[in-house]
């Protein structure tokens, strides 16, 4: 089985052979790397992205808005996510983003898993009708696993999620409660001892 540091080295290496930057080619390394940690096909949908990539000259971005088309020519994943993670701070505040006809869009989810951890948020991914949960750079919830290669999407659609509680108020003061049974009183020799070097000094 090969290392996840082995995928990011020659992904990386093969990526700028393919003529991106090596500050591009860096990120996809480490882009690929996580996709597999995660359990998901990112080295397959990137070889298959490489032959297509020369071929097709997929549509590329700079400026990412709430809707985002490209009715002829896919957007490129890489190119689109680049400037997504770049931009993350100010995506966040638009609260729900559309991006219509994107290649490989497996190769994007990384960029938002990343900027999760940026603006410290969940987001939801929907790429067609799947389904995943972004946790801040830590792991993915997803109804689709498989190494099935799905080379467009015909509508991505990404929601930032709110930082609220899975838990009410009350049951967090029944938790608190009880830890409260653990608390050691304090007493004079507690003080005393906390307080500082006490009666004998060794400086």
């Amino acid at each position: 089985m090969k290392t996840f540091s082995e995928i990011d080295t020659t992904v990386k290496r093969a990526s700028k052979a393919m003529g991106f930057s090596w500050g591009i080619a860096e990120e996809i390394g480490k882009n690929i790397r996580l996709l597999e940690l995660f359990g998901l096909p990112g080295l397959i949908h990137l070889n298959q992205y490489f032959k297509d990539y020369k071929i097709k000259q997929f549509q590329k971005v700079s400026l990412i808005t709430k809707l985002n088309e490209s009715n002829k020519i896919p957007y490129c994943p890489i190119i689109f996510g680049t400037n997504f993670i770049d931009q993350s701070n100010i995506m966040e505040e638009l609260i729900e983003i559309e991006v219509k006809n994107m290649a490989f869009p497996l190769l994007f989810l990384p960029y938002v898993s990343r900027a999760s951890e940026i603006i410290g948020k969940r987001i939801f991914l929907k790429i067609d009708e799947k389904e995943y949960l972004l946790n801040y750079n830590q792991s993915v919830l997803s109804n689709h696993l498989n190494g099935t290669i799905h080379e467009s999407a015909k509508l991505i659609s990404l929601k930032f999620l709110d930082n609220d509680n899975s838990f009410t108020a009350n049951e967090w003061d029944n938790l608190y409660k009880l830890s409260e049974n653990t608390f050691v009183e304090e007493s004079d020799t507690l003080k005393n001892v906390g307080a500082g070097a006490g009666l004998t000094d060794n400086d």
